[in-house]
C-alpha cells in the first residue's frame, strides 16, 4: 500500500480558510486533516470538513452527465454521455448567443472560494458570448460597501492577534458556528483575563459563552453603534490625538452622535439604558488606559435595509477612541481587501464587445420571472448555475422556484449532488469536490495565500468547473489562447507577483508549502493610512454624498418593522432571522446524513411569552407565514430567542425538509442601503401551531 499526504485548503464560504492534509492511500483519500503548522487552522478542523471524504465518496454524488426526462422540479433524469450533453448546451447556446447573448446568464457564488475554480474560466466564457452580468452581492456587500466608505477596503485586525485584546466584542456573529479559529483565540484572550461581549437578537453558543449578551432588536445594530458615540463622546472617552490625524468628519459626527441619547437607543434597540451607557464605557475607558479593544463584525449585521450603514457605524468606533494603533485592537468584517488577486488576469473582462446589463443574483425570483421590455432588455433564456443552490439560498422562494419552473428556460447545472436546483435543470454536469482538481485561494479571515493540490482523480465522470468552461468554449467555437490555459497556468496568475503584499508570489513554491502570509503591518492603520480617498477614517464620506446617500453615520428602520410599516406589523408581529446551523455551511452539507443527523430537523426557537399567546408548546409543529409563503418546523420553546424574535437555524435543501420548503419561502427580495444586497433578516412572520 502506497500512501501520501497531500496539502489542501478548505473551499467553502468561512473565514478560516483552513490549511488541509489529505491522506491518499492507494488512489483514495482516506483522511482529511487540519495542518497543524499553519498558524490560524493549527491541527484543528470544524465538524463539516473534517467529514470532507464522507462528502467526497458519498453515495448520491453526481458522476456522470445527466438531461432531464420529467417535469422541471420533478428530479427525473437518465444518464447522458459529455458528447451528448456537450452538445445539446452548445445548440441551444448558440442561437440566443448570435440573436440577444444578455438572454444568458451566469448564476453561481461561493459553492467554492477558490480563485480557479470559481470566477476565472467561467468568466472568459460569459465575457466572451456577452452574456449578462452577475451582481454577486448575496452575502456580503452592503458590508462591504459601509466599511469601504469608512476604511477604503477590507482591510482590519489579523486574526492572529485577537488573542491579545483585553475588550472582545463579538456584534452579530456566532463564530463557534462559523468562525471557529478565530474563537480559539477569543477563547485564549478570555483566558488571559480579557472580557467577551456578544451583540446579537439570538443567544448564540457564542454569546452563551461570553461574560455580556446584548439582546438588540434586528436590524437595530446601527443605532446602538450612534448611541456608543453619543456616551463616548459626551464623556470624553476619545484619543483626540488620532482623531485629529487620522480622521475626518469628526465635528459633523459630533452633531450628528448627539441626536442619540442612550433613552433613544434603548428605545430603539429594545435593550436598557444601561447596557448602552455601560459598553460605551467600558469600551472606551479601557482603550484611554492604553489596552487593545476590538471588535468582530459580522455578516449578521448588515442583512437588513440599513445593514450598510450598521457596518459603517461600527467601523467608525475604533478611530473614535484610538484602537487601530494596537495590533490586537480595531476592528475586523473582513481580510480580503489585503489580498492582491489579478482577477482581470483570470477573468478577462476585455473578451467583453460591450458591457451587458446587470442582473442581481438578490432577485432572481422576480427576473427570471420579468418579461422582456427597453428597461430589462431581453427576457432571461437560459441560466447556467455553477457553485451555488439557488432554489435553496436565494431569496422570496416560490418566486424563484416559479422562475425555474418555466418550460422556455433553459438551464444547466454544475454540481456535485441532486440539489433543490438541480431537480429544475435540463442539463446536469457532474463537477468535482476540492480533493479532485486545483486551486488557489485568499481568505476573508486571515492573510495567507493558500494552495490546493489535487489530492484524487475526479470520481467517475466528473470534470473540474474550469474544464467544463473549457470544453464548452470549444463546443462554441471560441478558439481564444485564454481557453486554453490549465488550472496550474490560471492558478499562477491568481496573485500579483509584484505586489510588495504578495512577497514575489510564486505558484510552484505556494503549491510545494501550502500557505504564504502576506506582508501587512501589524497594525494596519496605527499611523493612518486608511485606503479611503483622504487617507483617513471617513466619519464623513463625500463619495457618499455624491452616491446619494448620508454622508454621516445614520440609522434606517427595518423595512418591515413598526417604525416603517406598522399596518405590516401588526399583522405579522415577529420578527425572523435565519442564521446558520451549526452542522450545515450555508446548504452545503445538508444532505451529508452524519451532520444532518447532529442537526436533526428544521427547528424554531420561540420565546415562551410568544409561544404561549399563540397555544404552542416546545416540540409542536408550528407554521411560520406571511404574505410571501409559509414553511412549517419544530417549536423549540426557549429564551434564546428574545421576546418578539423567532429564529429558524438555516439553510436547509427543501427536499430534505418538513414539507418541502425552508426559511427563504418568507424572506424578501429587498435591497440593503447599500451595496445591492439581500435583507434576509428584514423579516416580519406570524406563528401559528399546526394542527395535528
Amino acid at each position: 500500500m502506497t500512501s501520501t499526504q497531500v496539502r489542501a485548503a478548505c473551499p467553502l464560504d468561512c473565514p478560516d480558510t483552513c490549511a488541509l492534509l489529505v491522506t491518499v492511500e492507494d488512489g483514495v483519500a482516506t483522511a482529511v486533516k487540519g495542518d497543524p503548522d499553519h498558524p490560524t487552522t493549527a491541527g484543528v478542523l470544524c465538524t463539516k470538513v473534517s467529514r470532507y471524504t464522507e462528502r467526497t465518496y458519498h453515495e448520491d454524488r453526481l458522476l456522470h452527465p445527466l438531461k432531464r426526462v420529467g417535469r422541471k422540479g420533478e428530479g427525473k433524469f437518465e444518464r447522458i454521455s459529455w458528447d451528448e450533453a456537450l452538445d445539446t448546451i452548445a445548440a441551444r447556446l448558440k442561437p440566443i448567443a448570435a440573436r440577444a447573448p444578455e438572454a444568458i446568464l451566469p448564476y453561481s457564488y461561493c459553492g467554492t472560494m477558490g480563485l480557479v475554480q470559481g470566477e476565472s474560466m467561467s468568466s472568459r466564457f460569459f465575457n466572451k458570448i456577452g452574456a449578462s452580468l452577475l451582481d454577486r452581492t448575496i452575502c456580503a456587500t452592503a458590508g462591504f460597501t459601509g466599511y469601504k466608505y469608512t476604511i477604503g477596503a477590507s482591510v482590519g485586525t489579523d486574526m492572529e492577534q485577537f488573542q491579545n485584546a483585553k475588550l472582545l466584542i463579538i456584534w452579530g456573529g456566532n463564530p463557534i458556528a462559523s468562525n471557529l479559529h478565530f474563537w480559539t483565540r477569543a477563547q485564549e484572550a478570555k483566558r488571559h483575563g480579557a472580557k467577551l461581549i456578544a451583540i446579537d437578537p439570538y443567544r448564540s453558543l457564542t454569546a452563551e459563552k461570553c461574560h455580556q449578551h446584548i439582546a438588540l432588536l434586528p436590524g437595530t445594530d446601527a443605532a446602538l453603534a450612534l448611541g456608543l458615540m453619543h456616551v463616548l463622546i459626551k464623556e470624553d472617552l476619545l484619543d483626540h490625538d488620532y482623531i485629529a490625524q487620522y480622521t475626518l468628519g469628526f465635528e459633523e459626527l459630533k452633531q450628528r452622535a448627539a441626536e442619540w441619547t442612550p433613552e433613544r437607543v434603548a428605545d430603539t434597540c429594545g435593550i436598557t439604558v444601561d447596557e448602552v451607557v455601560d459598553l460605551a464605557r467600558l469600551y472606551g475607558s479601557m482603550a484611554k488606559a492604553g489596552e487593545p479593544v476590538a471588535i468582530r463584525t459580522n455578516y449578521g449585521v448588515q442583512r437588513v435595509r440599513g445593514g450598510g450603514m450598521a457596518v459603517r457605524n461600527i467601523a467608525c468606533l475604533p478611530a473614535l477612541v484610538g484602537a487601530w494603533r494596537h495590533p490586537a485592537g480595531g476592528v475586523q468584517l473582513s481580510s480580503s481587501g489585503s489580498f492582491p488577486t489579478n482577477k482581470p488576469k483570470l477573468q478577462r473582462p476585455d473578451l467583453l464587445k460591450k458591457i451587458p446589463r446587470t442582473i442581481n443574483m438578490t432577485t432572481i425570483g422576480d427576473d427570471l420571472l420579468r418579461p422582456a421590455s427597453p428597461a430589462f432588455g431581453p427576457q432571461v433564456e437560459a441560466v447556467i448555475v455553477y457553485n451555488s443552490n439557488p432554489l435553496a439560498i436565494a431569496p422570496d422562494s416560490d418566486k424563484v422556484m416559479r422562475g425555474f419552473m418555466r418550460e422556455d428556460l433553459f438551464t444547466v447545472v454544475l454540481e456535485q449532488f441532486q440539489t433543490d436546483t438541480a431537480d429544475y435543470a435540463d442539463i446536469v454536469l457532474p463537477a468535482t469536490t476540492q480533493l479532485e482538481h486545483i486551486d488557489a485561494h485568499t481568505s476573508y479571515g486571515h492573510l495567507y495565500m493558500m494552495a490546493n493540490n489535487a489530492a484524487i482523480a475526479p470520481m467517475g465522470e466528473a470534470k473540474p468547473n474550469t474544464e467544463i468552461f473549457r470544453l464548452l468554449a470549444a463546443r462554441m467555437g471560441f478558439d481564444d489562447d485564454c481557453f486554453k490555459e490549465s488550472d496550474d497556468e490560471l492558478a499562477a496568475q491568481s496573485f500579483n507577483a509584484q505586489d510588495v503584499r504578495a512577497i514575489g508570489f510564486d505558484w510552484d513554491a505556494l503549491k510545494q508549502k501550502g500557505w504564504q502570509k502576506l506582508n501587512m503591518p501589524a497594525a494596519p492603520f496605527a499611523q493612518g493610512g486608511f485606503y479611503t480617498p483622504s487617507g483617513k477614517c471617513e466619519f464623513y464620506s463625500a463619495q457618499m454624498a455624491k452616491d446619494g446617500l448620508d454622508p454621516l453615520p445614520t440609522y434606517l428602520p427595518p423595512y418591515e418593522s413598526v417604525a416603517s410599516n406598522p399596518e405590516l406589523a401588526k399583522r405579522y408581529p415577529l420578527a425572523m432571522i435565519s442564521p446558520p446551523a451549526r452542522n450545515f455551511l450555508n446548504s452545503t452539507f445538508v444532505n451529508v446524513k452524519s451532520l444532518r443527523s447532529a442537526e436533526g430537523e428544521p427547528h424554531l426557537d420561540i420565546h415562551p411569552d410568544d409561544s404561549a399567546a399563540r397555544g404552542i408548546a416546545d416540540g409542536d409543529m408550528v407554521r411560520i407565514f406571511n404574505d410571501r409563503g409559509s414553511f412549517v418546523a419544530k417549536a423549540r420553546v426557549t429564551d434564546k430567542a428574545r421576546a418578539g424574535l423567532v429564529v429558524g437555524l438555516s439553510v436547509w435543501w427543501k427536499k430534505l425538509a418538513t414539507d418541502g420548503k425552508n426559511a427563504n419561502e418568507v424572506t424578501s427580495q429587498q435591497l440593503t442601503d447599500m451595496g445591492r444586497a439581500p435583507t434576509f433578516y428584514d423579516t416580519l412572520v406570524q406563528v401559528e401551531k399546526v394542527s395535528a
